[in-house]
């Protein structure tokens, strides 16, 4: 897509709704302006920075700062421990485009082989079945670098579809996907932004799927994200 003239990005992020705390929003629309800002600075092209939002790489970008900003005490997580990659659901999280690619990288050479499934039967399919380690860890999207837990039985209830206090999402996971739903909003009759589930990339991946295929059968809805954020609002609105 060739720009004719300078795509109005700060006016569009500043005018993009999304459902969010207002905290949260603000928060998003921040990060993505100052992203957008040193995009330019750096010289960078309408189009590319577009394609930088639509493929998640802003929202990628904002939620990995807020992470790394972000010293949670107190955890149960370790190595082999595989509760939080039993998923509930045939979704296993959303992820975008970006990630998408990533992770289907990272997880091609395990094609044809035991995955975590053999396992567990909703198991991650980027679980290695014997050790229960991540094959894709370097490359595992947002909603796993996010999921933490201070009490290990509590995540063996959740794993089992039981409520518990224990698991849950760090904050900079929320400002991630509102600044998908902010890219989405802004982009609105110039690109698309989807979302994808992290489940069925993941064993499209394994299964050897060719990676446009693998792409075309775990993109979400459109609903989907809308349906995600609503959530996401009802996570934090309950937090406090």
């Amino acid at each position: 897509m060739l720009m004719k003239k300078p795509f109005p990005f700060l006016t569009r992020i500043d005018k993009a709704r999304v459902a969010s705390t207002q905290e949260v929003v603000t928060r998003a629309k921040s990060g993505m302006q100052a992203y957008v800002k040193a995009l330019t600075q750096e010289g960078k092209k309408s189009d590319e920075i577009i394609e930088h939002l639509a493929d998640g790489t802003v929202a990628q970008v904002i939620g990995r700062i807020g992470l790394s900003a972000t010293n949670p005490t107190g955890l149960a997580c370790s190595k082999g421990c595989a509760f939080c990659c039993i998923l509930l659901g045939d979704d296993g999280g959303t992820i975008t485009e970006k990630e998408a690619i990533t992770l289907y990288s990272a997880l091609l050479p395990f094609a044809n082989r035991p995955d975590g499934r053999s396992w567990h039967p909703r198991a991650c399919p980027s679980l290695n079945p014997e050790t229960l380690e991540c094959r894709a860890y370097e490359a595992r999207p947002m909603i796993c670098r996010s999921y933490i837990s201070t009490d290990l039985e509590a995540c063996k209830k959740v794993s089992n579809g039981e409520t518990a206090d224990g698991p849950g999402t760090l904050a900079p996971y929320h400002t991630y996907l509102a600044s998908l739903g902010i890219s989405r909003a802004a982009l609105k009759g110039f690109k698309r932004v989807s979302t994808f589930s992290m489940f069925r990339l993941a064993s499209e991946a394994i299964a050897g799927t060719m990676l446009e295929e693998a792409l075309s059968k775990s993109r979400h809805k459109a609903s989907e994200l809308d349906a995600e954020l609503k959530r996401s609002k009802k996570d934090l609105l309950r937090a406090k």
